[in-house]
């Protein structure tokens, strides 16, 4: 299956047996606060709180609203909050994280922990997706938040990472284009010679559960009539679900450039760890941190069954 849209993408979570249990750290902030209420007024998730109880509370008066007083552990401390928010994962009492007032940096030092984390080993990386008007499904622009300028191997953990992501909210075989500025195989760049070596390990098998075609350029990716123009040929022609960006400047780029100038809706979170961990920040629209928290959700709960 595929999503064309959040809308059906929120339709889905709705559908779910039970609310999914969402722990947040350092949940002292109304932003915050709104965004994970809004969420469960709507049916979404079940918000457990970390932070500092008082301030917590003090909001929640603002706002109008109660949490059960068992969904709220008092913890002041941020570093502390982070763990604390790690371990109810760990417990079983919540299915994924959402970023609280802390900074990134403090939540990813208590999730890679060694001996109480929620790391698995290997690459993590930051999955966005968007609802852009002129294309005919939801679109994974990936990596423009975390790894920086990624090595092959890491282009391979971004792809498995995605690709986790999108079968758990129910995809059977993404669609991976790893995209450079040409189509073609060019020794002297770098970008075209780990596109194809990407795609040789997805037709070798050592990239499963998805098609990966590379290298191929932004516009046959998304368009079959270009692709057809070109003589490009690919499943992935004109129906990618993934786009691995070269690095993280060019993931960046393109994410805001959807964003911005195509007016797309966007969703993310960090993928590679145990659970998602949604990081909207405060200068995110309601609507993204919504479909950012309906998009995890409903990715922690597919998770459980891969």
């Amino acid at each position: 299956m595929i999503y064309k849209t959040f809308e059906e993408v929120v339709g889905k979570v709705k559908d779910l047996d039970g609310r999914t249990r969402m722990a947040v750290a350092a949940a002292g902030d109304e932003h915050t606060l709104e965004a994970a209420l809004h969420a469960r007024k709507e049916g979404i998730v079940e918000p457990v709180l970390v932070g500092d109880k008082a301030v917590i509370l003090d909001i929640l008066a603002k706002l109008g609203e109660t949490v059960p007083e068992e969904d709220i552990y008092d913890e002041p401390d941020l570093a502390k909050a982070a763990e604390k928010a790690v371990a109810l994962v760990r417990e079983g009492k919540a299915q994924f994280l959402l970023k609280g007032r802390l900074d990134t940096g403090v939540l990813l030092k208590a999730v890679v922990n060694k001996d109480h984390g929620l790391g698995k080993g290997g690459v993590m990386s930051h999955f966005t997706v968007f609802e852009v008007p002129s294309y005919h499904k939801l679109l994974a622009p990936v990596d423009g938040g975390m790894v920086t300028y990624p090595t092959l191997e890491q282009k391979k953990a971004i792809i498995e990472n995605s690709v986790e992501a999108l079968r758990a909210i129910g995809y059977d075989c993404p669609k991976v284009g790893v995209l450079a500025c040409v189509e073609k195989l060019n020794p002297k760049m770098p970008e075209t010679v780990e596109g194809d070596a990407l795609k040789q390990m997805n037709q070798r098998g050592e990239l499963a559960h998805c098609v990966v075609e590379g290298p191929i350029s932004y516009d046959c990716a998304v368009s079959k009539e270009i692709a057809a123009f070109k003589g490009f040929e690919s499943p992935c022609a004109g129906d990618c679900d993934i786009l691995v960006a070269p690095n993280i400047h060019a993931g960046n780029v393109m994410g805001k450039m959807l964003a911005v100038t195509c007016g797309a809706k966007m969703a993310g979170f960090i993928v590679g760890a145990k659970c998602p961990i949604a990081m909207t920040s405060r200068g995110s629209t309601a609507e993204e941190k919504y479909n950012s928290i309906a998009l995890a959700a409903l990715a922690a709960r597919g998770m459980e069954g891969l």
